[in-house]
């Protein structure tokens, strides 16, 4: 099957997974983990594209996004490769590869979407056992999102300022949302969107985005396309 081209228009919130090869880590300690964050943030600055959440986990690293421009996102995903790969290569006295081919993301509709996406990367570490609560992990965008710090790499989107009028609403709406947890159901949705390219969204979403996109916003229904019949066992089979 040939693989799709990615739909990374300018103004549309991306669900973005990137792995390390073979699952390695792609960090190996806190220099590691503050390089690439920096490395991300002038990445983005430069190709004026917004992060409004992210984690940084051993082996992959989970972004929200919003290019501003239709090239920005794939701009900034091979400067930012170039940029870390090259420091992390030259800091452990290795080489080649880190990453796991050619990052995975999908569009996805910020009405609906957007705050579960955000959830379900900041729950990551919190899945993964490494913490008790969300925002107890330094390396995502959560504690900026709860007021514990401020973050110059996270640029918050319409749907978290939508939370509350002031600071202080808005964190403690977002400290609840968090809580609430994030089911099975809804975790899936998100990373197998990502993971295969699909855009996530209601079927007016899709229409709209259809509209531009140079390639399907869904997978074709598998089985006989609609108004085919079956062939009867009268029908003549060439020899």
């Amino acid at each position: 099957m040939a693989r799709l081209p990615r739909l990374a228009q300018a103004g549309l919130t991306q669900h973005l997974i990137h792995r390390g090869n073979n699952r390695q880590p792609i960090v190996l300690d806190d220099e590691d983990r503050r390089t690439l964050l920096a490395a991300l943030q002038e990445c983005a600055a430069t190709h004026k594209v917004a992060i409004h959440a992210y984690v940084l986990m051993d082996n992959h690293l989970h972004l929200l996004l919003t290019p501003s421009t239709d090239a920005g996102l794939g701009r900034m995903m091979q400067s930012l490769g170039r940029r870390y790969v090259a420091a992390f290569n030259r800091r452990h006295g290795r080489s080649g590869t880190l990453w796991e081919g050619r990052y995975r993301a999908a569009p996805l509709e910020p009405s609906v979407h957007l705050l579960p996406a955000m959830r379900c990367i900041e729950l990551n570490p919190v899945r993964a056992g490494l913490v008790l609560g969300p925002s107890d992990y330094p390396w995502s965008s959560c504690q900026h999102h709860v007021g514990q710090r401020r973050d110059p790499l996270v640029s918050d989107p319409a749907a978290y300022w939508a939370l509350g009028n002031t600071p202080f609403d808005r964190e403690m709406h977002y400290r609840r949302w968090l809580d609430e947890g994030s089911s099975e159901a809804e975790q899936q949705a998100l990373i197998d969107s990502a993971l295969k390219g699909w855009p996530l969204g209601s079927p007016k979403f899709l229409a709209e985005l259809a509209k531009t996109a140079l390639r399907p916003v869904s997978p074709r229904p598998r089985g006989r396309p609609p108004g085919a019949t079956k062939p009867s066992s009268n029908d003549s089979v060439p020899n």
